[in-house]
């Protein structure tokens, strides 16, 4: 997976941050509303969500953690790594524990 530079990652949400303050203070603006939901769409792209409050979100864990932490976290479990086996291969019961 790439994953976009961090830089980036926090002046795009920096701008998101920003417009959304601007819009909460002027709801009734159409051109503040469409600056702001322009930048949440260019966050969304930018971290793969479809939502722009989840892709704040995940730019924020982004920018606290490590890129391999924040893969782990993505995944929802830890990087897999080679497994080493040596000897003879183990045999597996394939009975059901109901069975014996």
């Amino acid at each position: 997976m790439l994953l976009p530079a961090k830089a980036e990652v926090a002046r795009q949400l920096r701008r998101y941050r920003a417009w959304e303050r601007v819009m909460l203070a002027s709801p009734g603006d159409r051109t503040v509303r469409a600056t702001f939901e322009d930048s949440g769409y260019t966050l969304c792209v930018l971290m793969g969500e479809r939502c722009a409050r989840e892709a704040a979100e995940a730019a924020e864990r982004y920018l606290r953690s490590s890129q391999g932490t924040y893969l782990q976290e993505q995944n929802g479990r830890p990087r897999a790594t080679a497994v080493v086996h040596r000897g003879p291969p183990v045999a597996v019961d394939q009975r059901s524990p109901a069975g014996r």
